[in-house]
C-alpha cells in the first residue's frame, strides 16, 4: 500500500524551526513586571492596580513561556552536561515567575530574584552560542 504522508520529526518554538532564540525576551518581560511592581506600591486607584494586576500576571506568563523555549527547545542534553545547574536555574526561574512569585505577589524583590536567574540562563546560553 502506498502511503501518502511522509512522517518527519522537526521541534521549534514557533510554527516553523527558525532556530531563532534570545533569553531577551524572558528578561524583557520580567523587566515589566518589576516596573509594574514599582507603579502598584505608588498608586492606590482601585481601577489602576486591576488593571496592574492583569498585565503582570499576563507578562509573568511570557516570562514562563520564553524561559520554557529555551529549556525544552534550545539547550540540549550537552549543555546540560556541560552546565549541570541548567535544570535547576530553569524551574527556579519559571517558580519566581509563577504563582508563587511574580504572577502571584506584588514583590519587587522576587522580580530582582527573577532577572537574576534569567541573567544567568543568559550568561550560559551566550557562551553556548560561542562555542
Amino acid at each position: 500500500m502506498l502511503s501518502l504522508f511522509r512522517i518527519t520529526d522537526v521541534s521549534a518554538h514557533c510554527d516553523l524551526p527558525c532556530g531563532v532564540y534570545d533569553p531577551a525576551q524572558a528578561r524583557i518581560e520580567a523587566e515589566s513586571v518589576k516596573m509594574i511592581c514599582q507603579k502598584v506600591a505608588d498608586n492606590d486607584d482601585p481601577d489602576f492596580r486591576v488593571r496592574a494586576t492583569i498585565i503582570k500576571e499576563q507578562r509573568s506568563e511570557l516570562v514562563k513561556h520564553h524561559l520554557w523555549v529555551l529549556w525544552t527547545d534550545y539547550f540540549k542534553p550537552p549543555h546540560f552536561e556541560k552546565y549541570p545547574q541548567l535544570h535547576t536555574l530553569f524551574n527556579e526561574a519559571t517558580k519566581l515567575a509563577g504563582a508563587s512569585g511574580t504572577k502571584g505577589e506584588f514583590d519587587e524583590a522576587t522580580a530582582d530574584e527573577l532577572l537574576a536567574k534569567i541573567e544567568e540562563i543568559s550568561t550560559i546560553f551566550w557562551e553556548t552560542k560561542q562555542g
